[in-house]
């Protein structure tokens, strides 16, 4: 691949990933739709214990409704895909799963912590693995996309 074309995709990986952030930024701190509430009524919650709040939402998934389910369950895995996809594009050292899932895993820690210490939504470690594991399933999907993209490009595996 022209180095021209390389850098005019990590140039646009860059750009994506800025758009990614701020939207992060907005629907975890900011965005009304999910819970967040006015300064009064904020107080600290947590979830230390593994999978309760995604039992929860499986088991009362008919009385919470569809909406809050996806939201919580699928949402997070969701809202942490592009971090996985888009952060091998831009940094050529991010290309092991596992250094995905930990960089997923602690700006998932962060984004938990900040919530807890903002009282803006809930410390919830079921999150922290819903949001690792969109990590790591961004980083499949980016994988999948390589293998397809060098297959057609060169005609071959490389």
């Amino acid at each position: 691949m022209k180095k021209e074309t390389k850098t005019m995709i990590r140039r646009m990986g860059i750009v994506l990933f800025a758009v990614y952030v701020i939207l992060l930024i907005y629907f975890l701190f900011f965005s009304e739709e999910y819970g967040r509430v006015a300064q009064a009524e904020r107080v600290y919650r947590y979830n230390l214990v593994p999978f309760v709040e995604i039992r929860r939402f499986w088991v009362y998934r008919e009385q919470l409704g569809a909406f809050a389910v996806f939201t919580n369950i699928f949402g997070n895995v969701i809202g942490f895909l592009p971090f996985g996809f888009i952060l091998p594009v831009i940094f050529r050292r991010m290309n092991s799963g596992f250094l995905i899932c930990i960089s997923g895993f602690i700006l998932s820690l962060t984004v938990e912590v900040i919530q807890l210490v903002t009282k803006v939504g809930c410390f919830d470690v079921d999150d922290m693995i819903l949001n690792t594991l969109g990590a790591a399933l961004g980083y499949v999907l980016f994988l999948i996309c390589n293998h397809i993209r060098r297959k057609f490009h060169y005609g071959k595996k490389i």
